[in-house]
């Protein structure tokens, strides 16, 4: 079986630690870029350090466009010659009071967060249907689980993504598709940059492990998940945040 995935927002963070994770597992990988072309061709180029032999696809598309994003799929499927696995990753976050919220914030982020979830799914799901296999894994958040105080409209796409993740893991299940959530915690990434090093210091003494996850954590926990040996995991929401949420 050919191993190719997809994944949405590639270019930083967890995506850029999943290029690489699926690259160093032996698949060829397509994955959409939005804001900065040198982050993408330099995680591209990453990947190919890894995997000499391998394909690497770096797409411009805005998760919340779905023309954009139905065309990076159909790119990805022609060139890779197939699609095993998606993984929808592209994200937004912000910090910000219910009540300061508007309307255009809350958009954004269900356009980015939820609504790309649901264009990436339907442009890969005909093929993975006619072929009877499919891995889809959406990353949610440890807020999509229990909510997050000035984190309303995230909190709720997120959440959002776990419903989808559920319905569609019963609805595709017959076709041989399996479909997943990990919702991490508090992960070391640049969506962090808006926060103090005595902030970072709090949230690593209030997680039970006593410290922040790393990317690369979450990218092995979605190699995992992807794998066909894992066909008989589906439906769940694996909560990756060191037992901060239990």
């Amino acid at each position: 079986m050919n191993r190719n995935v997809l994944i949405t927002g590639g270019s930083r963070g967890i995506g850029a630690a999943a290029v690489l994770a699926f690259a160093a597992a032996g698949y060829s990988v397509a994955f959409t870029w939005h804001r900065s072309a040198d982050a993408a061709e330099a995680v591209r180029l990453r990947a190919l350090e890894i995997a000499p032999q391998g394909t690497f696809l770096a797409l411009r598309a805005d998760a919340a466009d779905p023309a954009q994003v139905a065309t990076a799929a159909a790119r990805a499927e022609t060139e890779l010659g197939g699609l095993q696995v998606l993984v929808c990753n592209a994200g937004i976050a912000q910090q910000k009071l219910f009540t300061d919220t508007t309307d255009e914030d809350w958009r954004r982020i269900m356009a980015v967060d939820l609504d790309g979830a649901f264009y990436a799914c339907r442009a890969v799901l005909p093929a993975m249907i006619r072929r009877k296999y499919g891995r889809i894994l959406l990353v949610s958040s440890m807020w999509g689980q229990t909510g997050g105080s000035c984190e309303v409209a995230y909190s709720a796409a997120k959440a959002g993504l776990i419903g989808l993740g559920k319905a569609l893991a019963k609805e595709e299940g017959p076709s041989g598709i399996t479909v997943n959530i990990v919702a991490p915690g508090v992960i070391a990434t640049d969506m962090m940059a808006g926060f103090s090093a005595d902030d970072r210091a709090a949230l690593a003494e209030e997680t039970p492990v006593g410290r922040l996850g790393t990317p690369e954590e979450i990218a092995r926990t979605l190699v995992f998940l992807a794998d066909e040996s894992s066909g008989y995991i589906t439906g769940q929401v694996i909560g990756q945040n060191g037992g901060l949420v239990i």
